[in-house]
């Protein structure tokens, strides 16, 4: 697995990129398990917190080395999807890059 980018591009699966995080390197909790097409997906490396034009709420991307969504889930609030990360992957206060 290649390491992504350190910052994310300012749009991954269509929405604009909040905050990103790598994750390359960090163990996931396993308190979450994602399902793509009724198979276990691979921890991504990279996370985006993102905002769709013209829709309330924010997506937590979970992505691969070159910033394609894997993984998605919906949040009302970005401290949600920040909490969700952190539900994943631990403590992710300093790993966190605004766009």
């Amino acid at each position: 697995m290649t390491e992504p980018a350190k910052q994310a591009p300012d749009i991954v699966g269509g929405a604009k990129v909040i905050l990103s995080a790598s994750v390359e390197g960090r163990r996931a909790t396993g308190r979450t398990n994602h399902i793509h097409i009724g198979k276990s997906v691979i921890p991504t490396v990279g996370l985006a917190i993102c905002k769709y034009e013209n829709e309330d709420g924010y997506y937590l991307f979970g992505c691969d080395s070159n910033w394609k969504s894997v993984t998605d889930t919906w949040h009302e609030t970005v401290e949600e999807a920040i909490e969700q990360a952190e539900r994943e992957y631990g403590d992710l206060s300093g790993a966190w890059i605004k766009k």
